[in-house]
């Protein structure tokens, strides 16, 4: 396995304008996110933006940034397209797209999310779920829910993604976290195929991939993994970096 770390990131977010460069800390958001994907040493590890503001950040960190356009619908089509341009050649097989509003990634993380398809090869993608105990978070529609099947020794396989509280009734539920690794093959079929149904009624771009008949396998993880998708997201992960 010859993994590459893509980081998709662009400053034109409608809820949160200039997002990648809201500062934690004094550091620039995109920059935690990367140095945490640099730490994990699994590959190499690329922001994939149209913005050169970002590139300057990046570049300035020791990182490595590829401009890519500013059309792209989904944050999947911006990797593939900077996948292409650093990867011409297929030499890396898998591809981890890490949201850039991810800062409390640890490098820990970034490598279990691999964990899935090292250990089998029924999966095509895998991801990340946290625990979710907050009967707030279980109703917030911001908050998406996996729903994992045969679950057991922190891994098992993710059936659906909702943003409604699903599985109905008591029991475990989880947040899914905004990291995926794809086989190459996959991800290639996947950024090519239309969107499906489910995924336009969710608003969930995994849910093109299970109607695909792709296999989502999906590692447990105990990590504190909120997106920032508003100031007031900003203002809890500064807290929890803290």
């Amino acid at each position: 396995m010859n993994p590459v770390i893509i980081i998709p990131s662009r400053l034109e977010a409608t809820r949160f304008p200039q997002k990648p460069l809201a500062l934690i800390h004094g550091k620039p958001m995109i920059i935690h996110v990367l140095e945490n994907a640099m730490n994990a040493k699994v590959g190499p590890v690329i922001v994939a933006t149209p913005n050169q503001e970002i590139i300057d950040l990046v570049e300035q960190a020791g990182g490595i940034a590829v401009s890519t356009r500013f059309d792209h619908a989904t944050g999947s089509d911006r990797i593939y397209e900077a996948l292409q341009t650093f990867d011409p050649h297929g030499n890396h097989d898998v591809v981890i797209n890490l949201q850039g509003d991810l800062p409390t990634i640890t490098s820990a993380d970034v490598q279990k999310v691999l964990i899935p398809l090292k250990e089998s090869d029924k999966f095509q993608i895998s991801t990340l779920v946290t625990p979710l105990n907050s009967p707030d978070e279980l109703t917030n529609r911001n908050v998406v829910k996996a729903v994992i099947a045969d679950f057991r020794d922190n891994r098992g396989d993710g059936i659906y993604f909702s943003r409604s509280p699903v599985p109905y009734g008591s029991g475990p539920h989880f947040h899914h976290a905004g990291i995926y690794a794809y086989r190459r093959f996959a991800l290639d079929s996947f950024v090519k195929a239309p969107q499906s149904g489910l995924e336009k009624q969710e608003s969930l771009e995994q849910l093109r991939a299970l109607e695909m008949g792709y296999k989502i396998g999906v590692y447990f993880t105990e990590s504190f993994l909120a997106g920032v998708d508003t100031p007031e997201d900003l203002a809890l992960v500064t807290k929890y970096l803290s």
